[in-house]
């Protein structure tokens, strides 16, 4: 089995006093037997509330603190050693979230793909997770391509409770197509984040990587005691005053590790 591993801050930041030769799950790799057994999960940052998964917060910005142009734009705020690096952290946990606005915007993979080539082995790919209140998610989008066509994982859908007939057609659309929709309670088209991860750590969800976009990086800064780990990569541009910040309403970072 190739001896692979993230780099070695991330095992000193996620996995403190882990050894990575010891007998027992390697890290970042898949094991199939993991399937049905779960001594053969990989290692994972572990919370110390027991009912809520280790959130990871992590995603680039510029100097001026943009994470996003006009309107949500998507901007390349990483380069090729970053997006490495954060693909390595995918590997290292159950499951990896955004929110809607950047499954519309960019139709992204969540995947391993910048990671070196394995034989005979296969890298972790953590859960897909997608914060979509009103169930807009396309049902052609690359995450549900990907799970039909057996190279991703099943994307689960996190909408807020709802009675109204479009919203359970479309519940039922997303379905049909491959995914899971969780209904989570929520007020004003809002998700509550506490309530969303006590939901996620009853479904077996132990840690948590919450890439973006700029809405959900908000949404857990605003909420006190959601975030373990905040890994922040800088890109040496500013976007100016039109580009997309994290906003102002945050809560003390206190007893929360930043990297």
């Amino acid at each position: 089995m190739e001896q692979l591993f993230p780099p070695v801050f991330l095992l000193r930041t996620l996995l403190p006093g882990h050894n990575q030769f010891a007998p027992g799950p390697p890290v970042a790799l898949y094991d199939k037997r993991s399937d049905t057994n779960d001594q053969y999960k990989i290692p994972t940052p572990t919370s110390p509330d027991p009912a809520k998964p280790y959130v990871t917060l992590t995603f680039a910005q510029s100097l001026d603190a943009k994470i996003a142009g006009v309107g949500g734009k998507q901007l390349t705020l990483s380069g090729k050693d970053s997006m490495v690096m954060t693909h390595w952290m995918r590997t290292m946990h159950d499951a990896i979230m955004i929110g809607i606005g950047t499954a519309l915007n960019d139709n992204p993979q969540l995947n391993t793909r910048h990671l070196p080539a394995l034989s005979g082995s296969k890298y972790h790919l953590p859960r897909p997770i997608i914060l979509d209140s009103s169930l807009r998610l396309p049902l052609d989008c690359k995450l549900i391509q990907n799970y039909k066509e057996g190279r991703g994982r099943r994307p689960w859908v996190i909408g807020q409770v709802s009675e109204n007939s479009d919203w359970v057609t479309r519940k039922q659309a997303l379905e049909a197509a491959g995914a899971r929709v969780i209904e989570v309670k929520g007020e004003n088209g809002r998700i509550s984040i506490p309530v969303l991860l006590t939901t996620l750590r009853t479904l077996g969800i132990r840690s948590l990587m919450v890439e973006g976009g700029a809405q959900v990086i908000r949404s857990f800064f605003a909420e006190a005691n959601s975030v373990n780990t905040i890994i922040v990569t800088v890109a040496p541009t500013f976007v100016g005053n039109d580009g997309v910040g994290y906003g102002d309403d945050l809560v003390s970072t206190a007893g929360c590790a930043v990297v």
